[in-house]
């Protein structure tokens, strides 16, 4: 492992993996964590390190505790972690309030906001130097939809990403005195696999015409962004919530 050390979350696909890849290009030594497919971490891998590049895949889920834990034991086998890219995150089917269970808001939940608190926390004990760390930084993964409340669609969705966003400036807080910046990206509608997950593969075909640069986002958009604040180019930075979304400022 040759480059200084970034573990990126729900890294196999989508914006994960295109922070996966141009990290490692940037010369980040990159852990993909994935929870279920390792077909698709271990040819990302596979891929980066194909180009020259350096990274390596970690199995576990962020909703779990357990799995938290052992995916930083793992990471630290590789050296000290200077990046952590709290990107894994779900959708559901679209739907209003009204109609969604106590399962499917907890599992929202747990996922996006629990699993993006335990990766912070384990980050923080590595990075702060009140733990004896050297510092870093998170980048927290958000969506536009924590500003526009995602009705009649998501809103468990879009309220655990506004707990993002919360938490982005509290821990900014906490830990900006011991060399730990903590910021985070708002995507727009993006191209990735995440609307056909949740029911809508035709989503962003749908709404990209109408999105105020009459297209929808990629991966690689949000990525350059991800890296951009991840990296020693940002060092005054911290607290900050980026948006990544074209322009986009109302719910169309």
């Amino acid at each position: 492992m040759s480059g200084p050390l970034m573990l990126v979350t729900g890294g196999s696909r989508g914006i994960g993996a295109a922070v996966a890849r141009l990290a490692a290009a940037e010369g980040w030594t990159v852990a993909v964590n994935y929870v279920r497919d390792e077909t698709a971490a271990n040819g990302l891998v596979a891929a980066i390190e194909s180009d020259g590049g350096s990274a390596f895949a970690v199995k576990g889920d962020v909703g779990s505790e357990a799995d938290v834990l052992a995916v930083f034991r793992a990471v630290d086998r590789a050296g000290p972690l200077k990046a952590l890219v709290n990107n894994a995150g779900i959708v559901d089917r679209v739907g209003r309030l009204d109609t969604f269970s106590a399962a499917r808001i907890e599992r929202m939940f747990r996922i996006n906001v629990l699993g993006s608190f335990l990766c912070a926390r384990e980050a923080v004990k590595r990075m702060s130097t009140a733990h004896g760390g050297s510092g870093g930084t998170i980048v927290n993964v958000s969506s536009a939809a924590a500003k526009f409340g995602g009705p009649d669609q998501y809103i468990d969705y879009a309220s655990a990403k506004g707990a993002i966003d919360t938490m982005t400036v509290g821990l900014a807080k906490e830990v900006i005195r011991e060399g730990v910046r903590v910021c985070a990206v708002r995507p727009g509608i993006i191209e990735t696999e995440i609307h056909a997950s949740g029911g809508q593969p035709d989503r962003v075909a749908e709404m990209g015409p109408g999105l105020p640069m009459g297209r929808a986002g990629t991966a690689e958009e949000v990525a350059r962004a991800i890296l951009w604040l991840a990296s020693d180019a940002a060092s005054y930075s911290s607290g900050a919530i980026l948006d990544v979304s074209g322009g986009r400022s109302i719910w169309p």
